[in-house]
C-alpha cells in the first residue's frame, strides 16, 4: 500500500507598512496566515510548511535593533503555542518558522516543528548565516544554529528543515537524508536577480542526491522601504528523481497542495545507491575551513 502523504506550502506577501508598530505587523500576519492555514486545512493537507519568518517582513534588509523586539522563546513563547493549538485542531503537521530568543541578545533563525497532535517536536536553528549585499543582513539578527540537523517523526513522515541560504550547502542536505529525512522543507525568502536561477537547480539536487523529496518556499512580493527586489514566491516540490511536480505562481499568496508518494524515497534508492556507495572515510577536508589534509604530526 502506497504510503501518500498530502502536504502544502504557504508562499504569502507582507500584510501591513512596516511603519506600523511590530504588535502590530505580527498580528496582521498571523491573521493572514491563519486564514491560509484553514485553507490548507480544507484541501485536507496533513504536512504544512510557512515561509521563513512567516510572522513579519524580511526585516534583514536593513541593521535596526527594533526587529529584536520580534524575538520570542521556542517552545514557550505564544506563537509556538498558537500553532500548536492549530495543529492540533486539524490533526495536522506544521513547520513554524519563527525569530526565536534564546536568551537576551541571543537570537536564532528557528523553525519549531509541531505533531498532528499539537506536540511540539523540537526545532531546527539555521546554520549558516549570510552576509550579503544587497540587503541581506543576517549576522546583525542571528547566531549560526548549534543543535545539527534534526529529522523528526512525525506522525505521516520523518521531516527534516532547511532555512533558506542553507540551501547553498549540500553538506547538511546529505546529514539530513543519514538522518532519515523522508521530505526536507526549506522556507525562504529570496529575491528576483541575486540567486534566481540556483532556486530550481540546487534543491532538486539536493533532492537527487539523497533520495528524499524536497518542498521549497518563498514570499512574494515587494517590501518597502527597502525595496531590495521581487520575492518571486514560485514555490515547489520535487520527488526523489530531482524533478519539480508541483510549483506556485511567482507573485500571488498561495497554498500550494501536493500528494507525495513516499514509497518512491525506496524505488530510487533502489536504482541510485548513493548511501551505499559514499566514501566518507575521503571527506576529511570538509571538516577544515581551507580544504587542505592537515599536517601529520
Amino acid at each position: 500500500m502506497s504510503r501518500n502523504i498530502r502536504c502544502g506550502l504557504i508562499q504569502a506577501s507582507n500584510a501591513l507598512s512596516n511603519s506600523r508598530s511590530l504588535p502590530a505587523i505580527k498580528k496582521a500576519m498571523i491573521d493572514k496566515h491563519l486564514k491560509l492555514i484553514e485553507q490548507a486545512a480544507k484541501k485536507k493537507v496533513q504536512i504544512l510548511c510557512l515561509q521563513e519568518l512567516f510572522y513579519g517582513p524580511y526585516f534583514c534588509a536593513e541593521q535596526d535593533i527594533r526587529w529584536y523586539d520580534l524575538t520570542e522563546r521556542v517552545p514557550d513563547g505564544p506563537t509556538t503555542r498558537l500553532m500548536q493549538k492549530v495543529a492540533a485542531k486539524h490533526k495536522m503537521v506544521i513547520v513554524v518558522p519563527v525569530y526565536e530568543e534564546q536568551m537576551p541578545g541571543l537570537y536564532f533563525n528557528t523553525a519549531a516543528v509541531i505533531d498532528a497532535d499539537g506536540k511540539y517536536l523540537g526545532k531546527y536553528r539555521k546554520h549558516h548565516i549570510p552576509h550579503v549585499h544587497p540587503g541581506f543582513w543576517e549576522k546583525f539578527y542571528f547566531t549560526p544554529g548549534d543543535l545539527g540537523y534534526p529529522v523528526f517523526e512525525t506522525k505521516y513522515a520523518r521531516v527534516g528543515v532547511y532555512i533558506c541560504y542553507d540551501r547553498h550547502f549540500p553538506e547538511g542536505a546529505r546529514v539530513l537524508g543519514l538522518n532519515g529525512a523522508e521530505i526536507v522543507f526549506n522556507p525562504s525568502a529570496t529575491v528576483a536577480g541575486l540567486s534566481e536561477y540556483l532556486w530550481e537547480l540546487e534543491q532538486p539536487a539536493h533532492a537527487a542526491a539523497n533520495g528524499y523529496f524536497v518542498g521549497a518556499i518563498n514570499r512574494v512580493g515587494r517590501e518597502k522601504p527597502w525595496n531590495i527586489g521581487e520575492f518571486y514566491g514560485k514555490s515547489y516540490f520535487c520527488d526523489p528523481r530531482g524533478k519539480i511536480f508541483a510549483q506556485a505562481s511567482r507573485d500571488k499568496d498561495e497554498v500550494l497542495v501536493a500528494d507525495l508518494d513516499l514509497d518512491m524515497i525506496q524505488e530510487v534508492r533502489k536504482v541510485w545507491q548513493f548511501y551505499r556507495d559514499r566514501r566518507p572515510e575521503t571527506y576529511g577536508a570538509l571538516t577544515t575551513q581551507t580544504g587542505q589534509k592537515p599536517a601529520a604530526e
